[in-house]
């Protein structure tokens, strides 16, 4: 009787349970992780840009480089990045979503357009080209807003994007009022911006493959920056989602 008794009092003080502990003995987690998409997004555009950017400089190709060039620049460059851009829905970073998303549907477009040019079916004016000087100039806005929402995760990313808006916004005036210099600049601009993203996607990937910083990006974190340094550990959030951090 006294155990019984015993057991009665243990149980009338126990506390009565929190909405953590209640979380935890009524939930499952089911986790589907996914690496950092920026990886695919980043060197997909990099690799595009520098081609494209390439050519619009001057560095190579003729009235036939459209032929060797639109199926890159729609694949690797848009549908690559594009589907980035999706995946970093799922990875919850909304500036990699519009970034990766915008840019790679104007790649996909560009490379429709220039493969129509391929096929004799229309031909892209010579000097001002004012169609595609305002598509220029809606992504070099977009661009910039991405690049000051950017200042929250690196100055690497803020880097990227200031130089892509940059080289997009001289793009757009040559384009406007068909100057080759300022095409040619914007050319220029926007190859510092590929090699700039290609060593943004390598630290992301060197970070993702060696679980701890190896190049810096520049980020808020000190410690983010120090090589060597490990970001996350196996459970990050006591209360949310063990083992997934937001964004990437």
């Amino acid at each position: 009787m006294a155990t019984q008794t015993t057991r009665s009092n243990h149980f009338q003080s126990a506390p009565p349970p929190t909405e953590a502990t209640s979380w935890r003995a009524n939930s499952r987690v089911m986790l589907q992780p996914v690496a950092a998409p920026s990886i695919l997004g980043l060197f997909g555009f990099a690799a595009a840009t520098f081609m494209v950017a390439a050519n619009l400089a001057g560095w190579y190709g003729d009235n036939g480089s459209p032929v060797y060039l639109f199926p890159y620049a729609a694949v690797f460059g848009g549908v690559a990045q594009f589907a980035a851009g999706l995946w970093s829905f799922r990875a919850r970073d909304g500036l990699a979503t519009a970034m990766h998303g915008m840019w790679g549907s104007f790649w996909i477009a560009y490379g429709i357009l220039f493969g129509f040019v391929a096929a004799g079916a229309i031909t892209v004016p010579h000097g001002a080209f004012p169609e595609l000087g305002f598509w220029f100039l809606t992504l070099a806005a977009i661009t910039a807003a991405g690049a000051i929402a950017a200042l929250a995760e690196s100055i690497g990313l803020v880097a990227v994007l200031t130089s892509l808006a940059v080289g997009a916004a001289f793009l757009a005036v040559g384009y406007l009022d068909g100057s080759s210099g300022w095409i040619h600049t914007g050319a220029w601009v926007l190859i510092a911006s590929a090699i700039l993203a290609f060593y943004t996607a390598f630290a992301i990937m060197l970070e993702s493959t060696w679980g701890r910083v190896v190049l810096p990006l520049g980020k808020l974190s000190k410690a983010a920056n120090v090589p060597g340094a490990r970001l996350t550990d196996p459970i990050e959030y006591a209360w949310g989602e063990p083992g997934i951090r937001h964004g990437q």
